[in-house]
Parts: C-alpha cells; structure tokens; sequence
C-alpha cells in the first residue's frame, strides 16, 4: 500500500521547505522527503531577491525595477513580480524578528568573509550592524585557528571596494580553542554555554575572554564585526554580552560553507514544518515513479501516480495528487550531466541544452557560461515542459535551482529564486489538489 497525501515535496532545500510551508499554509496534507541533509547548512543565511541584471548591471539598489526587463524563461518572469513579493512577506511571517530588511524594497549591502558586499533583500539581525551602508568605523576580528576568515585581508578588500568607512581587520586566538580543525560548532557552544576556558588570569567564561583579548585591539570604533560563529541557540545574548563588555555594536560576517546562518535558518524553517504538521522524511532518495497512463485522456499526458523511495533498501510507494520538485541544479544533483547529454534524473524532464558539449561552456571562466542556465523550462504554473513546449506531467511542479534560464550565481538570485518559486509551487499544488 502507498503512503498517501495531498502534495508531497521532494527536496529539503530553501526552495522544497518553502513549497511544503505554502501548501501546508493552504490546507493540504503536506510531506517532504529529501535524499540527503537539507543543503541550507551550507548557505550563507542571507535571502538575496537579484543583485545584479542578467547583463551584469549592479549592484542593484533595487531588485524590484529590475524583475520588469528579465528575458522570458527567466523564473521571476514565470511567477511575477507580485509574487516574488508575496513569497518574501511569507517568509517574514515564519522567520520573525530573526531577520531584517522587510522594512524597504531596497536592497542591502551586507559585507562577506571575503571582504566583498553581497546586495541581498533580507539578512539574520546578527548581521545588520555591519551593512556597508552604515558610514560607522569597524573593526574585523578574525581568529588564528580559523582561516577562512582573514580579518586583515578583509578589511583591505573593503576599503578597496568604497566601502565609506575605515575598517580595519585583526587576527586573535580564540579563548579555549588551540586545534586549527575545530568545527565551527565548537566555536559557537563554548560562547553558547557558560563553559569556562583558561587564560593568563585564570579561568572565565568564553564571552568575557573573548572581550578582553579583543578590547585592546580597539581605536574608536563603535563596531565590531567577528566571523558568524557567535553561538547557535543564544546568538542575541552572545552578541548583546560581548557588544557590553567591549562599548560597541557587535555583528556576525557571513561565512562559507559549513555556515551557522544557515544552520539557523534551517532550524528556523523545520520547526515551522514541524509545527504545520508537515512530514519530513530525510535520507530516503525518489528512485523511480510510475504514471496513470492507462486512466488518461489521449490528447492530455499523463499523470504522476505515485513515486518510489529507497528507505533503506526497502522500496516504498508514495502517492500524493501534486508533486513539487525541489532537488537543486547542477550542484544539488537535481540536473545531472553526462557526456552528450543533460537530464532531470527523476522523472527525464528536458533540459533544453546544446548538442554539442562544447557549447555548454565558453573559454572565458568568467564569461556567461551556457551551463550555469541549465534547468527545466516551465510553463506559469511552473509545471515543467517537454522539447515541443507541452507538459511533461500535469501534476508536477519545479522550484528552486532545478529550474533554468537564470544564472544564480552571477544574479545573486538563489535564495530569491528558491523562495519565490517554492511558494508559488507549494501554493499552486496546494489549490488544484482533489
């Protein structure tokens, strides 16, 4: 017997969370299944909507103006511009007083651990000290075990950017840590906790050493940036504690991959499934699927009747009356590549590409790669069309970075791209569902 429900979303990323909370939103019984741990770990946390045009115009003050000259098959062009803002004011909903930016449709400028500015719609409170906007000084903390965070190098790269203050950028060792491959994790617990570490003046917690090792190191600024590891479950009260001790504002910097933003946006997002009573099922990979081709109309295609899930070794059918695919692009797996061909490896949806190989790139590594816009092309319901423009499955949605004609890269669009199709998707689905 197949599990049954309304919708099911295959995929735990921003785009599979944000459909299953909008159909779950609509009343549907909602599930999401995801072949492995949800991808957002690995994001920076920030919601950006577009920082710069196709053509490489930006970066944009203001990424609304802009959705207008998007070319056709872009996914903003598919759902709408009202739409992108409706996704963003549902996603202020669920994220609360977690995030800022919904107070305008600008944009913000929220500096990276690479010392460059990312333009971005919505960023983690954590963050919202440090916008490049603000004309206040900063001073860059980074930490000797922690090398993906140069705070000097940073700083430099700033001021060579424009940024309109003077930042400056120091390397300290952190309080209680001497291992250079201590996760990121560690970092965030003993600042979490009231753990004690040992220093030259005997022991203390890791907050207040991590003040007087810093404290010195100031020359008038009135903030202080630190590398976004500043606790996990009491980032506020870590950042309030040491923002007292030192006299100044202090915000997190945006890291690479592991990220704890987007740890806690994770969180933020599957306590809403949770709570939605969506259910959520992880490591359990759609491996095959089968269509009711015998009970459909001769001049419609055919419907997906249920889909098969490897749970460990065991086959096990999942039928639902809409589908939402969310498995991510190139990167995610959910558009594979072989040598003379591109595939949607679930259900073989076209991927539109060249015959040619050497056509899905140019030489040029920062030219407009053809491959960075693979995907399935997709119709206003963002149901995924065939080589002859027909539907591939009438109750089969995309959404996120599986879809194609954007390059989300380049556009600073992932996350935007993600939300907005991921809530246009789990709405849809949840309407026409029997």
């Amino acid at each position: 017997m197949a599990i049954e429900d309304d919708v099911l979303v295959i995929g735990g990323g921003l785009a599979g969370a944000t459909a299953a909370l909008a159909a779950a939103d609509r009343g549907a019984q909602v599930r999401l299944v995801s072949a492995k741990q949800s991808t957002l770990r690995h994001a920076s946390g920030l919601i950006d909507v577009l920082g710069y045009a196709p053509a490489g115009d930006g970066p944009l003050a203001d990424p609304f103006a802009a959705l207008e000259d998007l070319p056709a098959g872009h996914p903003y062009e598919r759902v709408g511009g009202e739409a992108v803002r409706d996704a963003l004011a549902f996603f202020d909903e669920i994220a609360g007083d977690a995030y800022e930016g919904g107070h305008t449709d600008a944009n913000a400028l929220v500096p990276t651990h690479g010392g460059t500015v990312k333009p971005t719609a919505r960023y983690p409170v954590s963050t919202a000290d440090g916008l490049a906007s603000d004309d206040r000084d900063a001073l860059l903390v980074g930490f000797e075990t922690l090398p993906d965070f140069d705070a000097p190098l940073s700083a430099a790269h700033l001021e060579a950017a424009g940024a309109p203050f003077e930042a400056r950028g120091v390397t300290v060792r952190f309080p209680g840590i001497v291992r250079d491959d201590a996760k990121i994790t560690r970092y965030a617990h003993l600042l979490d906790q009231p753990e004690t570490v040992q220093t030259d003046r005997g022991e203390t917690t890791a907050r207040e050493a991590l003040a007087a090792v810093v404290e010195p190191y100031l020359e008038g600024e009135s903030r202080v940036g630190f590398p976004a590891v500043l606790g996990d479950d009491h980032t506020d009260a870590v950042r309030a504690e040491l923002g007292e001790r030192l006299g100044v504002d202090v915000f997190e910097v945006p890291m690479g991959p592991p990220s704890l933003p987007g740890m806690r946006l994770e969180d933020l997002l599957y306590d809403a499934l949770e709570e939605r009573g969506v259910r959520v099922t992880t490591g359990v990979p759609v491996v095959d699927y089968e269509t009711d081709a015998d009970g459909a109309n001769a001049d419609e295609p055919a419907r997906i009747d249920h889909v098969i899930v490897d749970r460990n070794g065991t086959e096990i059918p999942h039928r639902a009356d809409q589908y939402v695919l969310a498995t991510g692009g190139l990167v995610g797996k959910g558009v594979e590549s072989e040598r003379k061909r591109v595939f949607e490896p679930i259900f073989d949806c076209h991927v539109p590409h060249a015959a040619d190989r050497y056509d899905w790139f140019v030489d040029d590594v920062f030219g407009d790669q053809p491959y960075a816009r693979f995907g399935l092309p997709v119709d206003r319901d963002l149901r995924p069309l065939d080589a002859d423009d027909g539907l591939e499955f009438p109750n089969l949605r995309g959404a996120g970075a599986v879809l194609g004609g954007y390059d989300f890269a380049a556009e600073k669009s992932g996350a935007g791209v993600s939300l907005a199709t991921g809530y246009v998707a789990g709405r849809r689905a949840a309407e026409e569902k029997r």
